[in-house]
């Protein structure tokens, strides 16, 4: 087997240790704010459930489903709440598909800091669009990976296509 070492990946984790020590989660903040201000990362509510971008993202349009109550573990997901989950998801994949013309997507959870999780304590999903050749040398040998768009342009476009999508 081949090893990829991502030690950007650590880093990013560990930035949550001071934003997480006495403070409320960036998850439960983010529930609250208005969509319509660039300055965050929102892009979509429903009634249980929102869609923000990733700060750290692996491409263009990583996307995050997060549930609006607090929870930490899947078996405390409401049978409501999964649905909608699995409904924002599946909206999440045409709103990208729509916006990129990927050729897939990538969707998953990191449950616990063992799994990957770099904010553990609020369950959430990752959709990331893929495309056939996305991977190149920049992450492998410059330790860097290179995203192409800003995210407040991501942010509009992603806004203008689910807007689309539900009208």
């Amino acid at each position: 087997m081949k090893n990829l070492w991502s030690p950007w990946r650590s880093k990013y984790i560990e930035s949550f240790k001071d934003e997480q020590s006495g403070g409320e989660c960036i998850f439960c903040q983010a529930v609250e704010k208005d969509i319509s201000e660039i300055s965050n990362l929102l892009v979509h509510k429903s009634k249980k459930v929102f869609v923000m971008l990733n700060l750290y993202p692996y491409n263009n349009g990583h996307l995050m489903i997060v549930p609006n109550r607090h929870i930490g573990n899947l078996q405390d997901v409401t049978i409501d709440e999964s649905k909608e989950l699995m409904e924002q998801i599946i909206l999440a994949e045409k709103v990208l598909k729509e916006v990129y013309k990927s050729d897939g997507i990538n969707i998953g959870a990191n449950l616990g800091r063992s799994a990957g999780a770099g904010i553990e304590e609020h369950i959430h999903f990752h959709i990331v669009p893929r495309w056939n050749g996305d991977t190149n040398f920049m992450p492998v040998i410059g330790e860097v990976k290179v995203i192409s768009q800003d995210l407040a342009e991501t942010k509009k476009n992603l806004i203008n296509v689910y807007n689309a999508i539900q009208n």
